[in-house]
């Protein structure tokens, strides 16, 4: 016996406890930075996602209590950050399909990209 405490709830409706979150979590960063690695290496989200993620699969990789993964990535408990994965592993999968780093079909609205937006008249 490790002495090591072991988690039976999160405390957080419908979140069950992981059994294997390194193994779990280590799958989910690898399938995404594949996803990642099919994006120009010059594409935002791509930059931005990848620099996370390898620094999360890092952490994973390197780190045995799961405690303590959970303070070093900062973002909850490791139940809340394996769906953060896995929702990152849809978005970049989606990001392939709609290929935002492509020229757009048609010229964009004049003042489309302008903040704050203009001010609305009021009607007299």
């Amino acid at each position: 016996m490790s002495g090591a405490v072991k988690k039976i709830s999160t405390g957080l409706t419908g979140l069950v406890v992981s059994k294997n979150p390194h193994h779990q979590l280590a799958s989910l960063y690898g399938k995404t930075l594949r996803a990642l690695a099919q994006m120009p290496e010059t594409a935002a989200y791509r930059v931005n996602t990848e620099k996370i993620i390898r620094e999360r699969a890092h952490v994973v990789a390197t780190t045995q209590d799961v405690a303590d993964i959970e303070t070093k990535i900062g973002c909850g408990q490791v139940e809340e950050i394996l769906v953060q994965a896995e929702n990152e592993l849809l978005l970049a999968r989606k990001f392939l399909s709609w290929k935002p780093w492509e020229p757009l079909a048609r010229q964009a609205p004049a003042r489309q990209w302008d903040w704050p937006p203009a001010k609305i008249q009021p009607q007299s």
